[in-house]
């Protein structure tokens, strides 16, 4: 898989990221390991947004990222479970 530049930039967490965290049973530890390990991406549905393929206890989520051009951050939106 041929990575973006934005692949390499830090990532930032958002508050509604952090909340999705508790709720859905992961932590800061686990996303940036599901993100190191993902197998792709596509664009979002929303323009600007990408929608990151991976696992996660053996199970396939989606990491939905924004790369943020003007500071060099990958800024995650959120992340689920995909089944």
């Amino acid at each position: 898989m041929d990575w973006p530049e934005w692949w390499a930039w830090e990532v930032e967490l958002t508050p509604h990221l952090v909340k999705r965290m508790v709720d859905r049973g992961f932590n800061e530890v686990d996303l940036r390991l599901m993100i190191e390990t993902a197998v792709g991406y596509h664009e979002n549905h929303e323009e600007g947004r990408f929608a990151v393929e991976t696992k996660h206890h053996g199970r396939r989520w989606t990491v939905i990222v924004e790369p943020s051009c003007d500071d060099h951050v990958l800024i995650v939106i959120t992340a689920y479970p995909a089944d």
